[in-house]
């Protein structure tokens, strides 16, 4: 690669323990669990009742959506272009942990459909917090870690992340047995979420990106060349199919507990339902990414996607409580292979070096995109079982099943080897 008059080449920066680097992500994953699955369909009961709770909760599923599906290209092309990835962290974090304070307020202090836009406010505050955090974040591994390492690596990152949410699990089932106030809940987030961060902070490097631009100017692709790159389009697609199958069933699995399950407590069987898929999961998101290394990431995924649309649908007719618990374990064990995959996948299908923030931005749109979908899943939810028979679980769920099965299908289309094609043309 030929570097023009006056700009020195860069050292590459060290490459951190792929547990330093994903440790913001468990984190993360810690809040998501426990806000999405556990407090806000408890909650928005408490604020709207049962009749309107599948209406109110993908409202606010939906609306938080919408930030995480605009802001993280936006802040990722903005970390490319100033060359700084942990300021824009740090600075998530903080704001991530001011929309807790509002959510805990409102939660405990707050009532009725007041309380309620109050609680939306903090959500919009933790999902703009978050974003802006993650939208740099997720350029670390494509940008630090070389392709031959990086199933390593998004086998580390899925094992953390189901860590953080096996004890997101354990902590929401501690909090409901000994019913300790909802306050507390947030105080606990807000701690695990910091300390994660800073121990990613304080392990990372500072990229190199005015260098890296310097030495080789001209090779960042517009949106619409991202997309006419292939990998990229089909892993974009393949992901929002996966996430799409994902958000038709998890922001009402409590709901399902309750419904289908009979369970006097919809909380504690969620947590438990949760812990089962998490457990089973962790034990596959090593093993899949080091597999994945070695055979390639598409046979991964096959297997991973058939498994988790199976169980999907086995779930419908489980006839207890008992059998559903066997049949989380069986999806975790596909779920935590294709996590183990998952991001090895986005970053392999990369296009260019130049801007690994905005597009991995772009990318991870294909995740938080569906999460729109809970809005009008929640009025199908309604609808369906307003006609009798739980046929509102039946769609939502078969519609789930559906969705892992396109994208066992189309995953075909991505390449198995992927090349910086743009890197290459400049050097």
């Amino acid at each position: 690669m030929t570097l023009l008059p006056g700009a020195a080449a860069a050292p590459p920066p060290r490459l951190p323990s792929p547990w330093t680097l994903s440790s913001f992500w468990f984190g993360t994953a810690f809040m998501w669990l426990l806000l999405l699955l556990v407090l806000m369909p408890a909650e928005v009961v408490q604020f709207v009742g049962d009749e309107r709770k599948g209406t109110f909760l993908g409202l606010l599923g939906g609306i938080g959506a919408l930030v995480a599906l605009v802001l993280p290209p936006i802040v990722g092309n903005y970390s490319d272009r100033i060359g700084k990835r942990l300021p824009l962290i740090r600075l998530g974090v903080g704001v991530n942990l001011i929309g807790l304070a509002v959510m805990g307020y409102a939660a405990s202090a707050l009532q009725g459909i007041s309380g309620f836009w109050v609680y939306l406010a903090g959500f919009l505050l933790v999902q703009f917090g978050n974003n802006y955090a993650t939208a740099p974040y997720s350029a670390l591994v494509p940008e630090l870690v070389p392709p031959l390492l990086r199933g390593r690596y998004s086998g580390v990152m899925g094992m953390l992340q189901a860590s953080g949410q096996l004890l997101g699990g354990v902590g929401a089932l501690v909090i409901g047995l000994l019913d300790l106030p909802d306050a507390l809940s947030y105080v606990l987030i807000a701690a695990v979420l910091l300390i994660s961060a800073v121990v990613t902070l304080r392990g990372v490097p500072e990229t190199q990106l005015q260098a890296q631009r310097l030495a080789a100017p001209g090779k960042r692709l517009n949106v619409a060349q991202l997309f006419a790159h292939q990998p990229f389009l089909w892993v974009f697609i393949t992901r929002a199919l996966f996430a799409l199958g994902q958000y038709s069933v998890q922001p009402f699995l409590q709901f399902y507990a309750g419904d289908v399950l009979h369970q006097k407590n919809p909380a504690t069987a969620t947590s438990l339902l949760l812990m089962a898929i998490i457990l089973a999961s962790i034990a596959t998101t090593l093993i899949g990414g080091r597999v994945s290394d070695r055979i390639g990431r598409k046979p991964v995924i096959y297997l991973a996607g058939t498994v988790m649309a199976v169980m999907a649908v086995a779930l419908l007719f489980a006839p207890n409580f008992y059998v559903a618990l066997g049949l989380a374990l069986a999806f975790g064990l596909g779920f935590g292979a294709f996590t183990s995959v998952d991001w090895a996948l986005g970053s392999d299908a990369m296009p260019s070096s130049s801007s690994y923030a905005r597009d991995m931005g772009i990318w991870h749109v294909a995740f938080v995109g569906p999460q729109l979908v809970e809005t009008p899943q929640g009025a199908l939810l309604d609808w369906g079982n307003a006609q009798g028979g739980n046929l509102g679980y039946s769609l939502v769920f078969g519609l789930a099943a559906a969705c892992f099965i396109l994208g066992v299908l189309l995953v075909r289309n991505v390449p198995e080897t992927v090349h910086n094609a743009a890197d290459r043309a400049v050097t």
